[in-house]
């Protein structure tokens, strides 16, 4: 795939938004709708501050039946008895969902983070541990899977042209394969961070959208989604709404697939491009365009001094797979796979064959 004015490779095969954190006094609130919650019956100041002791939270029980007074107030609980017990309310199991997802927000790019930091991968001598994302389907759809991933692999929609099959009992990414269920596991681009960060380049990944391909060219994002103002993976959330057409595009050239966009100092883009190259000598290909110096990429703007890069979505064989009405559980940055367990596609693609049902 080719972007006007910009860098492209082979494909071998600003917000603002931060974590949320709570400060003293909401902590202790949502620890005290946890605690009623969990329990599923009333309890009083005292049971609630012995249970929080030991979620770390220290509490007096007189400073718990004050929270609780508050809270009563809020509609968030009520009381039950004489002696101060409290049951948690609808609003309040409400409330407490809410904060839930909020102290989620940014939980991806520590993911990320920690994954890229622990990987291990060696691009001159190509051995080392990657990054996973992993899928679990039954075990009779195995073959029917395998022949719609093929031309994903071979459009170059996924980071490479591995591919790891694992049966029940075995395990891949960190995940263990459940009895009459087959576990696929595909290479995660954020392999590529660890990349950058092990040779000394910063990279920032900032959102996962979908790709409008016309062609085979990428023509812009029609969705996305910031990394860090999200508490579940972007791609994931895009397959399972049906919002993608992997297989569609992989087949005639033009559809909507997965792909992330990144940032990097402009000044390391010399080794960018070279680290980029090797990357793909490894059959790890999957970074679309790289822009120029402080110049937008597909109407994508970047900070001054640093330049934009288009990986394609590693969860893009998976959507392919949901396309088709396949039953499939996604599991991206599944965890940490050692590079030699992965085969090339074309060593399992005759397995697939295509399926008498009706796709």
């Amino acid at each position: 795939m080719n972007l006007a004015g910009a860098t492209s490779f082979p494909n071998n095969g600003h917000s603002s938004l931060s974590p949320v954190v709570l400060n003293r006094s909401a902590r202790a609130r949502f620890g005290i709708l946890k605690v009623l919650d969990e329990l599923g019956h009333s309890a009083g100041a005292a049971k609630i501050a012995e249970m929080l002791e030991g979620t770390g939270i220290q509490l007096q029980a007189r400073t718990v039946r004050f929270h609780l007074q508050r809270m009563d107030r809020e509609g968030l609980t009520q009381s039950v008895t004489k002696h101060d017990g409290r049951v948690i309310t609808d609003t309040g199991r409400k409330e407490l969902a809410r904060i839930n997802i909020m102290r989620k927000i940014g939980f991806v790019t520590s993911k990320m983070d920690e994954l890229s930091f622990r990987m291990s991968l060696d691009p001159q001598s190509g051995q080392g541990a990657v990054i996973a994302n992993a899928a679990i389907i039954n075990k009779r759809d195995l073959s029917r899977a395998l022949y719609h991933l093929h031309p994903v692999f071979d459009a170059g929609y996924s980071i490479g042209d591995r591919i790891a099959v694992r049966m029940p009992g075995m395990r891949a990414g960190g995940v263990e394969v459940p009895r009459e269920k087959v576990l696929i596991s595909t290479i995660c681009s954020i392999t590529l961070n660890g990349l950058f960060q092990k040779a000394g380049i910063p990279i920032v990944s900032r959102f996962g959208g979908l790709l409008e391909v016309e062609d085979h060219v990428p023509r812009r994002f029609t969705e996305i989604i910031d990394y860090q103002g999200t508490s579940i993976d972007p791609h994931k959330v895009f397959i399972m709404a049906g919002m993608t057409s992997s297989g569609l595009c992989a087949a005639r050239g033009s559809g909507i697939v997965g792909a992330s966009f990144r940032e990097f100092p402009s000044a390391a883009i010399e080794e960018a491009r070279k680290l980029i190259t090797t990357f793909s000598r490894l059959n790890l290909g999957g970074v679309l365009a790289v822009g120029q110096p402080n110049r937008p990429l597909l109407d994508i703007t970047v900070a001054e001094g640093r330049t934009g890069m288009i990986t394609i979505a590693g969860l893009n064989p998976f959507a392919a797979l949901h396309e088709v009405g396949i039953p499939v559980e996604i599991n991206p940055l599944s965890g940490l796979e050692d590079l030699a367990t992965y085969v090339p596609f074309r060593e399992v693609a005759p397995l697939g064959r295509r399926s008498t049902m009706v796709d």
